[in-house]
């Protein structure tokens, strides 16, 4: 294992919870537990120390999907892979900024840092990704519109129907009904019984 002066020290900043992890042999251990929504922006925060300059290494783990973030050298060289390029800042201490998230991005990363010397330790996050609730209301209030709207004419149309209904009604009452009305000629005007 790394000498106690080259350990990856994670820090949560809200919600407490600081700790410094002491291990044997390099394993991979949940340390933390982070939840966002979508869009957000996720802060992997740890504090490297060591003598010598680390290589530190992200990677994230999630089902079967295996992949690499990320590899840098505190002022030699930083290499974000393809799928992260745009949305991971690196910074050299080892913490590490994922902007935008997706719900992909739901899983466990895992910080590997290697000391000039070959030895290596692991600290890992767990990163929970939720759907934006006002995305869901967004979708809830534009449904309720196009009901209102569809609803609206629909009240229009039985409305026209039932003018239409009684105009008929009344139309095949006088029909059916003797009755007078006023005819008128060229001449004369005269009155008409049914």
């Amino acid at each position: 294992g790394l000498p106690p002066s080259c350990a990856p020290r994670t820090e949560r900043r809200s919600g407490g919870m600081s700790y410094l992890q002491q291990q044997e042999h390099p394993r991979v251990t949940p340390r933390s537990t982070a939840h966002h929504a979508v869009q957000d922006d996720v802060h992997f925060s740890v504090g490297v120390v060591c003598k010598g300059i680390p290589t530190l290494h992200w990677s994230f783990m999630s089902g079967w999907v295996s992949r690499a973030i990320g590899t840098w050298q505190p002022g030699n060289f930083t290499n974000i892979t393809a799928d992260y390029s745009g949305r991971v800042q690196p910074f050299t201490n080892g913490s590490m900024v994922l902007s935008n998230l997706r719900l992909q991005d739901a899983g466990f990363y895992v910080l590997t840092v290697t000391e000039e010397g070959g030895n290596s330790r692991d600290v890992g996050f767990v990163l929970k990704v939720t759907e934006v609730l006002y995305e869901d209301l967004q979708y809830l209030s534009v449904s309720a519109l196009a009901l209102g709207c569809v609803s609206a004419l629909l009240m229009f149309g039985m409305w026209l129907l039932d003018k239409l209904y009684h105009h008929v009604r009344a139309w095949r009452r006088r029909k059916r009904m003797p009755g007078t009305f006023t005819c008128y000629s060229h001449t004369r005007v005269c009155e008409c019984v049914f």
